[in-house]
This record gives C-alpha cells, structure tokens and sequence, in this order.
C-alpha cells in the first residue's frame, strides 16, 4: 500500500486543534443528549458483556439470514435511523453516500477506500433483522476487561452490567494480555464486526485498512480517546492512522446535505462489481 498524508492521530485527541466548527457533533452533554440517545448507550452498557457478545458471534458466523448484493444491502438501510447518533435523524443510507463522497473528494485515486465510505454502516442490517439497536449501534468497546472514562456515559452507564461485579473481567486487562492486539480482544457486538465478518466470509477483495476502518471505525475509545493501547500490537498501531483518517470522512459528512443516490448509483456500483461482486451470504 502506498505511502499517501494522512491525518495525524493525535490531531484527534486536541479537538479545539481539528474541526473547531464542528465541534457540535457528537455533544453527549447529558443536558442536551435527546433520550433516544441515553436510552440506547445505558441499555448497550447493561446488556453487552462477555456472554451476550460470545452468543452473537456464534448466532451470526453461522451467516444464514440471506443472500444479496451490497446495493441490495444498502437500499435496507433506507429504514434504519440510528438511535445513538445526536447529530442526524435521517436514513443510514444517505450517511452512506455522504461519507463515501467526501472521500472520493480527498482520495480520488483510491476507489478501495471511497467503497469503504459506503459500506461502513452496512452491518446495521442487524437492526432490519430485528436486533434492538443497543445491539446494533453507537461506540464500540471491549468487553472482559475494565470500561475507561472515555467511553460514552462513563461508569455510571456500566452500574448494572454483570462483568463490572466480575473479578475476572473488571480488572484493567482483564482475561487479555499486554498488548495482545486487537484481533484477540472482544469488542461490544454491533454494526462493525457484523460487517466485517461479512466481508471476511464472502471473501471480498478490500484491502486490510479498509477492513481494519470497517471493524473499529466505531470503537472512539481507541481512536479518538486515546485508550485501550495497551492491548494493541504494534500493527495495530500501524493501521490506527488509516482508521483516524476515515474517521474524519465518516463524521464530518454528516451534514443535511442529501446526496443525489440515483445519479452517484453507476459509478458506486462499478466499485462493488470490482471488490465485492454478486451475492454475499450474511
């Protein structure tokens, strides 16, 4: 892969350094946080822990809901308005054009990533198959080892989850090891690691910065908080800039701008046709 300017991670730590105008965007002051959005992160704080999210990797490796395209795929989401999001209330589907447009804007060149700006919110497909959206949605986070301030809501959200009373899960690292990676650590269930177990199964072409932005793009506690490095590997770190760099094309669209899906449809399907052609089981 070769070497392009990306945004420096750090950059992401000092908001009042980046994005000063939108500094609105993602505001959970508890004053201001619509309900929908309070109700959804304390019910995904109570409920996601070691047990839940070992039972629905199971239920959804067995990828027996179906087969379909990724257009076909995309065109559900235009029933899905997400629960956890304050900034938006609007379908998915059109979040899905906007982010991939603003990559296609900076990264012209890199038809890969601009597929990744659309596809990156597919796996909330769970919801159309009926999953509550605290399953489906919001940041991400490890589960089997102690939550971190920077997580949405903080402890207090996490009062009643049982792996917070658990001696073997509450700890700092938890049933992990110092910087074990990512790849062995088990993230709260939702969007992310559908899709990218999707992808993994139906054997897609998109390079690994791609899947690595699909399958930790929603886990804000590493890549904009600072957090849970000590049980990152050294790739991890490696793959963190290309997740901060599609982080700010996945936030920062989210405008009401509505993007024209019919005229942007030819171009969008010529990259599914290259990278994730027919149908995928899921």
């Amino acid at each position: 892969m070769e070497k392009v300017e990306l945004l420096d991670p750090s950059e992401l730590y000092r908001p009042e350094k980046v994005h000063m105008e939108k500094q609105a965007l993602r505001n959970y002051n508890h004053e201001s946080t619509p309900q929908r959005v309070k109700n959804t992160y304390y019910t995904m704080h109570t409920n996601q822990c070691v047990d839940f999210v070992k039972a629905k990797v199971a239920e959804y490796s067995r990828f027996d809901k179906g087969e379909m395209s990724v257009m076909e795929a995309l065109d559900k989401l235009n029933s899905v308005i997400d629960e956890s999001d304050p900034d938006v209330e609007f379908p998915n589907i059109y979040h899905a054009y906007q982010t991939a447009e603003r990559v296609r804007e900076k990264h012209p060149d890199k038809d890969w990533f601009q597929l990744t700006g659309l596809i990156h919110d597919l796996g909330k497909l769970l919801a159309v198959y009926g999953e509550p959206q605290w399953s489906v949605v919001g940041d991400t986070f490890p589960v089997g080892c102690a939550i971190v301030p920077s997580i949405v809501f903080g402890a207090d959200s996490f009062k009643e989850n049982p792996d917070t009373k658990n001696p073997k899960y509450n700890t700092r690292l938890g049933i992990y090891k110092e910087n074990c990676g990512l790849e062995r650590v088990q993230m709260s269930w939702g969007h992310d690691e559908y899709l990218y177990q999707v992808l993994k199964e139906n054997k897609c072409a998109l390079p690994e910065e791609a899947l690595y932005a699909v399958r930790y793009h929603s886990f804000y506690p590493w890549h904009s908080g600072g957090d849970y490095k000590y049980l990152c590997s050294n790739h991890d770190a490696e793959m963190l800039e290309w997740i901060v760099e599609f982080n700010q094309f996945d936030l920062y669209s989210k405008t009401d701008d509505i993007p024209d899906i019919e005229k942007l449809r030819p171009y969008y399907q010529t990259l599914v046709d290259t990278y994730c052609p027919g149908k995928l089981r899921w």
